[in-house]
Parts: structure tokens; C-alpha cells; sequence
């Protein structure tokens, strides 16, 4: 510790026993009424001293390297005297297969450099227990040295964690969404497994009706996805499944083509129609992007239909046209136009736009394109909505996919689509990069309308539904991020 902080130390010790002093003297006092008087305030003072003490003598909070550098201290800073923990157990005396960590960490997500130690007899795929720096127990995960992500912890527990965990976990899931949000009252479409957010690293599984759609990350879920799927369905009720795992994926992880063998559905549908608050919905899952339909909009486009009654509305980068044809169907807006590059979903969309009897103009453009030309043809909307891909997938300065790049990418398309909405009209942009913040989205959108000499009344800030949680220890997992403003 340094000087000063010793030097605070000295002061509140000084202090304390100055407090403790007066309490005692008040308390000898032969004068009732003072007595008592001056007793509530030194016992006020020392409360007040005491409480200081406690802070400057805490321990303070150290990066994960202060803690490497030496072990022995970090351990003797972290326990009190009177609560000491039991020393560690040997490496001899683990449970094994085992791992053990370099740095101080409840990330579920473990990067080699972040490993110490392996056990021998540690397999690709095995549930291996976890311990800390120190030596004690910190969880258990899935251990596959070739991956990317080479460890993946599952549970956090000072106790041992056995496969027994999984259905557990798996139950805990399907009861927040079926009994705590209720979901299958207003839609048939929602998020069961969404991997770290419900202790499951590596799975990701959407419900589509009466099908199952699992994407996987992680050899160990590989391994065990046949009773685990076998689980899902006799808890939802469902019958069909397909199965994803991308291609490096699959590389990086070790996982062959032959795994998927057991888990193949023959009898799944290439596509489903899905009803989410009344509205029906054709999900593609050969030609969808990702698990084929983006459910974590789903209350984002319900609340955006409740602005656009009577609205000339503009939907960017529209997808499959959820939000045009929810502000259609649900708000009653007077015009709805969805543009998006990409021709196959804009097919899709207007699939979708039959099916619930909407007129919906669809133009296949690119945004920034689109945008431009809207502003010299001097056009306006209502209501803009803007819903672009994933602009950051790199933290590397260098990538053009890093966050520089993203960052004026991100300005760019919302600098324009700002610009078409007219005075007081509503705006709602989203991003689904997971390395940029909300604070830092919202930084880009403001700067993107200052660029107009434009201001924006941010009136709320939202994401995903609860349908995709995230722990405490994982918030870079809370990827959605949706602002809600006036553009004045």
C-alpha cells in the first residue's frame, strides 16, 4: 500500500480510539442531561470512525494481474484472520479430470491464456472440474484444449458439479420461460436455451411451434445433445428438431460430420408458421440468417406498432418485414416501406405481409443507397426504424470488421436514416454488436444526429426480451441494444 493510504490508516485508527475515549468519559459523567447528549454524539462519532476504519483497511479491488503476481498475498488480503478458509487441497487430491486457472476470474468463457494447469487424463469434450489460481474449487465446464475457447464453465460452485446439472439446467430454463414469462400465451416463437445467459455455454435453442432449433458452439454440448434434446421436448411438448453448427465451428471444435448423425430429424420441416401477438410469421430455416427468425425483437416490435397509428412508417434493413408489418397490422399505420439488400428475405417478407393481409411497398436496395436518394427526393417519415447487421465482430483496431470500422459504419447509416424523419417523428435504431456498449451505441446515434444539427429526445433504451437472459458475470452477452427517440 502506499504512503498516503498508510497514512489515512494511521489517522481513522487515531480517530477511532479518540471516539472510544469520549464514549467512555460521556458515559462516567455526572451530569445526566450532557451526559446523555454528548454519549449519542460520540457513539455517532464512533460509529462514523469505525465505518472509515473499515473502508480504508478493506481490501482494495485488484485487476486479475495484481492477483498473479503474488498468490500468497492475494490470499491473505482476501480472507479475514477470523474466517480464514481451509487451505487448499494438493493437486493430488483434485477431482479429475480437473483445470486450473491463471488469473482470478468468473467469465464463463476461458481463453488459453487464461489456463495454468490441465490434468493428463482431461479428454476433448469432458465435464472437468475447475479450480482457482489458489487452488480451490471455482466450478466445472467443458474442456476442449484445440477450441477457440478452450474452457467453458457451466456452473460456478465451491461444490462438486456432475452431469446431474444439465437437466437441471435445462428445467430451470424452460420453467423462466414457460411459468415466469409466460410466453406461450402470446407467441409461438421464443428463445429456451440462450448458452451462458442459462449456464449453458456453447447452445443456443429457439422453439418454433412444434420444432426445436438448436445451434451449437461447443463440443461437449455435441456430445450430450441427444438427451438433452430428448429433455426440451418432453418439457415444451415439441416433436422436431434441427440441428446447426457452423462450419469453423465445427473446425475449430473438433466437431465431425458423423456427430451430427444422432441428432439428424429427417422429418423437420424446411419451413414453419409461427404466431407472435396475433401476427403470423413463415420462418425459412435453410435460407433464414441464424436460427432462421429474430425472436429477441419480439417485444420491440409489438411497442413500436403502438407509435405508428395512422404513420407513414419506414422500415430499414426490414428482414423479413417484422417491424413494417407489426406497425401494419398492430399500429394501423396509413404507409409502411421496408428496404433491405438482401433478396431473399425481402421474399420472405412479403410471404410474411400476405399471410396477414398487409400492403407493404418492399424495396431491394441497399440502406445507404436507399437513404441518400430519399433525401434528395426530399422524402420524410413518421416513424423510422432501423435495424442494420452486425457491424463489429472484432476487437482488432486493424480489422475492418473492428471497432473503428464499425463505429463509423454505425454513424453513417444512422446519420441518414436520421434524416428521414421529420420534425418531432419517432426514431428507433438498433445494434446487435456485442463488443459495443449501450452507452457507446448511444454515443454514435447522438453524434449521427448532431451531424444534422438535429437533437434527439431519448425517451427509452431496450434490448432483447426476457426470453434472453444474461448472468451478472457475462453482461458483453447483452448484444441488443435498442434506443427509442423524438428527433427534434
Amino acid at each position: 500500500m502506499s504512503g498516503g493510504c498508510s497514512g489515512r490508516e494511521d489517522s481513522a485508527g487515531r480517530a477511532l480510539e479518540r471516539s472510544r475515549a469520549l464514549c467512555a468519559t460521556r458515559f462516567r459523567s455526572g451530569s445526566e442531561g450532557d451526559g446523555t447528549l454528548a454519549t449519542l454524539f460520540g457513539l455517532a462519532f464512533l460509529r462514523r470512525a469505525e465505518h472509515q476504519s473499515t473502508i480504508l483497511n478493506s481490501e482494495p479491488e485488484l485487476p486479475p494481474e495484481d492477483f498473479a503476481d503474488d498468490a500468497d498475498t492475494a490470499a491473505a488480503a482476501a480472507t479475514p484472520a477470523s474466517h480464514a478458509r481451509p487451505a487448499p487441497l494438493p493437486p493430488s487430491q483434485w477431482q479429475r479430470p480437473w483445470v486450473q486457472m491463471k488469473f482470478f476470474t468468473f467469465q464463463p468463457q476461458i481463453y488459453p491464456k487464461m489456463v495454468r494447469e490441465v490434468s493428463p487424463d482431461a479428454k476433448p469434450g469432458d465435464l472437468v472440474t475447475v479450480y482457482d489460481k489458489l487452488g480451490y474449487r471455482l466450478g466445472a465446464g467443458f474442456w476442449n484444449r484445440r477450441a477457440y475457447v478452450p474452457l467453458r464453465i457451466m456452473r460456478f460452485s465451491s461444490e462438486p458439479v456432475t452431469e446431474a446439472y444439465f437437466a437441471e439446467a435445462l428445467s430451470h430454463a424452460v420453467t423462466l420461460r414457460r411459468e415466469m414469462l409466460k410466453l406461450d400465451a402470446v407467441t409461438e416463437t421464443y428463445r429456451v436455451v440462450n448458452s451462458d445467459g442459462d449456464g449453458l455455454s456453447g447452445l443456443t435453442v429457439d422453439r418454433y411451434g412444434d420444432v426445436l432449433f438448436a445451434d451449437v458452439c461447443s463440443l461437449g454440448v455435441m456430445q450430450r445433445l441427444p438427451e438433452w434434446l430428448r429433455l426440451l421436448h418432453v418439457m415444451l411438448g415439441t416433436s422436431r428438431h434441427i440441428v446447426q453448427v457452423d462450419d469453423e465451428v465445427a473446425h475449430w471444435e473438433g466437431i465431425k460430420s458423423s456427430m451430427l448423425d444422432p441428432v439428424v430429424d429427417e422429418d423437420a420441416p424446411r419451413r414453419v408458421k409461427v404466431r407472435e401477438h396475433g401476427v403470423t410469421f413463415e420462418v425459412d430455416f435453410e435460407e433464414g440468417h441464424k436460427t432462421g427468425f429474430f425472436c429477441d425483437q419480439r417485444d420491440n416490435r409489438r411497442r413500436f406498432a403502438e407509435f405508428t397509428k395512422g404513420a407513414r412508417v419506414l422500415d430499414l434493413c426490414c428482414y423479413t418485414g417484422g417491424f413494417g408489418i407489426a406497425a401494419k397490422v398492430h399500429g394501423g399505420a396509413a404507409e409502411v416501406t421496408g428496404v433491405d439488400l438482401d433478396e431473399t428475405a425481402l421474399e420472405q417478407a412479403k410471404r410474411n405481409a400476405n399471410l396477414n393481409n398487409a400492403r407493404i411497398k418492399w424495396v431491394h436496395a441497399d440502406a445507404y443507397s436507399y437513404c441518400r436518394q430519399m433525401q434528395k427526393n426530399g422524402e420524410q417519415w413518421d416513424a423510422v426504424v432501423l435495424d442494420p447487421p452486425k457491424f463489429v465482430h472484432s476487437r482488432d483496431a486493424e480489422d475492418d470488421d473492428g471497432p473503428f470500422a464499425g463505429r463509423r459504419r454505425y454513424e453513417d447509416i444512422n446519420h441518414l436514416a436520421i434524416g428521414l424523419v421529420k420534425p418531432g417523428g419517432l426514431f428507433v435504431t438498433c445494434s446487435c454488436s456485442g463488443l459495443v456498449t449501450l452507452d457507446q451505441f448511444e454515443e454514435y446515434v447522438i453524434k449521427a444526429a448532431h451531424r444534422h444539427n438535429r437533437r434527439l429526445q431519448i425517451f427509452d433504451r431496450t434490448g432483447p426480451g426476457g426470453d434472453h437472459p444474461v448472468y451478472s458475470n457475462c453482461l458483453e452477452s447483452r448484444y441488443l441494444k435498442v434506443i427509442w427517440a423524438r428527433v427534434v
